[in-house]
């Protein structure tokens, strides 16, 4: 592979530039290092903004891991201690690169973990290709992942690796959930000019292909710019088509808009499923009665057949604790989130030399590990530094005086049992 030079990496900014400063600041870390070794994980997550949904967890989970490394992992022979430093991206691309330069450059972070759509993932990649750091990314699918960092398949990334679920996979999921319901194959598409919104929509590697092969026909009214504040334009267009299903990829304030501009205008598709929007039980709630029937993709529920590789622990012991801690329902996020630091732990305990970071790389690359999101391996991926999890499909149906996700789709994992059946949208 012909790696592209790189003028200014982050060892480069610690061993050159300073002259007679040089010398003394490294030796005081080697030092310090000898006398009580630590690893440092830099976390990056939208704890802010639009996408703030996406780390509720963030709190309930970091602290648990903290706490159960408070004790030290063992790297041949030695104990080492496990710092983690957490950044906000406030949902916004150019603060992600920010603090994740901050991480790797200022508090210099051993291993760089992030979770949480492109607009996270990416530029917090980004900065560790850049500067040689080791780093681990999931919640966001494979596609806008690698390809939106420019990703030549046959090569890949040197430091970077990603593990989640691809288009082909939320696609899959959606038709199957689609395939039972019996309505009119003709959906609306709405796809924000954003990572995510481009890559659901591109008309190679998105929806549109697989969906006509199925016999769909995809209405796309073009890109929208988020945190739009109307969609007029969009509603008169699937109204005018025929359209029974409605699909795409929304942040929860857009969808939020769509769905009451919807209802005024007297739109009422059969079936509406959104990714991204459609994850949380905070946005369901926030739309009242409008919520019942609205579906999405599953990546992770109480119901999953996973442990996670730490505690032993099921995804539903991993769900109802945050609920018993934060009085709030689960949340997708929690399990990858936790699965992220499953990682972390498997490959610090085994990386041949924790100071060089091509070892720790070496560690991630080499990864087999059943985790509570599935097992977790870069050698089993569809192209370079990407492996996957897997993926259904559920709908949010009123469960006494809540709404509940059931999960109505399972033939592509069929190992995650089903928990409910479709309702049409009245």
């Amino acid at each position: 592979m012909t790696k592209t030079f790189k003028p200014w990496t982050r060892r480069k900014f610690m061993a050159g530039g300073a002259g007679a400063l040089a010398a003394p600041a490294i030796l005081t870390a080697t030092q310090a290092y000898a006398q009580s070794p630590v690893i440092r994980v830099g976390h990056v997550s939208p704890r802010t903004g639009p996408l703030a949904s996406f780390a509720e967890a963030d709190d309930f989970v970091l602290s648990a891991v903290q706490e159960m490394f408070s004790a030290g992992l063992e790297n041949n022979g030695r104990t080492y201690s496990v710092e983690i430093i957490s950044k906000d991206s406030q949902s916004n691309p150019n603060r992600a690169a920010e603090v994740a330069a901050d991480l790797i450059l200022g508090d210099e972070v051993d291993i760089i973990v992030a979770a949480s759509t492109p607009d996270t993932v990416n530029p917090v990649a980004d900065q560790a290709e850049i500067n040689e750091v080791p780093c681990i990314t999931t919640d966001c699918p494979w596609q806008p992942y690698f390809f939106g960092r420019n990703g030549v398949p046959g090569e890949g990334f040197l430091s970077t690796y990603h593990f989640f679920w691809g288009l082909e996979d939320v696609i899959g999921a959606f038709l199957d959930m689609w395939g039972q319901s019996g309505v009119g194959k003709t959906v609306g598409g709405l796809f924000p000019n954003d990572a995510d919104g481009n890559a659901w929509g591109d008309p190679e590697l998105g929806l549109p292909k697989p969906l006509a092969a199925d016999g769909y026909e995809l209405l796309d009214p073009g890109r929208y710019q988020p945190l739009s504040d109307d969609f007029t334009n969009q509603i008169t267009a699937f109204k005018n088509a025929g359209c029974e299903i409605v699909t795409g990829n929304m942040i929860p304030p857009d969808f939020a808009t769509f769905w009451a501009q919807s209802a005024q205008q007297g739109f009422a598709p059969k079936i509406v499923t959104i990714g991204k929007a459609l994850l949380f039980p905070s946005v369901i709630e926030s739309l009242g009665e409008r919520g019942n029937g609205l579906s999405s993709e599953v990546w992770w529920s109480p119901n999953h057949p996973f442990n996670s590789s730490l505690t032993g622990a099921s995804a539903k012991d991993l769900a109802d604790g945050f609920t018993a801690a934060t009085g709030r329902p689960w949340t997708q996020p929690i399990g990858f989130k936790h699965a992220l630091f499953e990682v972390v732990a498997d490959v610090i305990k085994r990386a041949e030399d924790l100071e060089d970071p091509e070892a720790i790389v070496a560690a991630i690359a080499a990864t087999n590990l059943d985790t509570i999101t599935g097992n977790v391996n870069w050698a089993n991926g569809p192209i370079n530094n990407v492996t996957k999890t897997p993926l259904v499909s559920g709908q949010w149906q009123k469960d006494g005086d809540a709404m509940d996700l059931k999960i109505v789709a399972n033939s592509n994992a069929p190992d995650i049992p089903l928990t409910g059946e479709l309702q049409l949208l009245s």
